[in-house]
């Protein structure tokens, strides 16, 4: 799972604690880590959802200002199943 240095600085801040993908496999499973530039990631609970179920919460919490702003980048993203994963920064 590919995270930007600007998304994963402000996972390890805990400023960001959702992230979405898309995806034909995951590369990711609930209770992983994923070392990263910044250190490691803590993965939480993975839930499949649909784009129209994301809330302006989830967005937010995902580091979008709202649902908009959510499905422009969406729309950005290789076609694939829809993934809600709580992130969280577990150390160095």
């Amino acid at each position: 799972m590919l995270i930007k240095l600007e998304v994963l600085e402000k996972i390890k801040a805990g400023e960001i604690t959702l992230q979405f993908r898309r995806w034909r496999r995951r590369t990711v499973k609930p209770g992983g880590t994923l070392k990263t530039k910044v250190g490691v990631l803590q993965i939480g609970t993975i839930t499949p959802i649909r784009a129209e179920d994301v809330t302006d919460a989830d967005a937010r919490r995902a580091g979008f200002r709202d649902v908009a702003e959510f499905l422009k980048w969406l729309d950005t993203m290789k076609p694939g199943e829809l993934d809600r994963i709580e992130v969280g920064y577990k150390g160095e």
